[in-house]
């Protein structure tokens, strides 16, 4: 759902169309994406328009896996400069 709505805000009868299982189970799967402040609704009369939150996701990004992207590059070099050191004694 996060990678549909990441494309476009959809109703929940949009949503429901791209799955195969019951409105009802994707009304409970919106529910817990708006608990957990990923998505959030906007009413248009009759419509729920569903949207994706990008703050969230961010905010985890930058916390838990922008340090380990540094790390690995700097294992990516290490690595790089033992290969050219052991080539260099070939």
């Amino acid at each position: 759902m996060l990678d549909l709505l990441r494309q476009r805000s959809m109703t929940t009868g949009e949503l429901c169309q791209c799955f195969a299982f019951s409105r009802f189970a994707v009304m409970k799967h919106l529910k817990a994406l708006e608990k957990g402040n990923l998505v959030f609704v906007e009413r248009r009369g009759r419509e729920r328009v569903n949207h994706l939150n990008p703050v969230p996701i961010q905010a985890i990004h930058r916390r838990w896996i922008k340090p380990f992207e540094r790390l690995s590059a700097s294992h990516l070099l290490r690595l790089k400069a033992t290969i050219e050191e052991r080539k260099g004694r070939v």
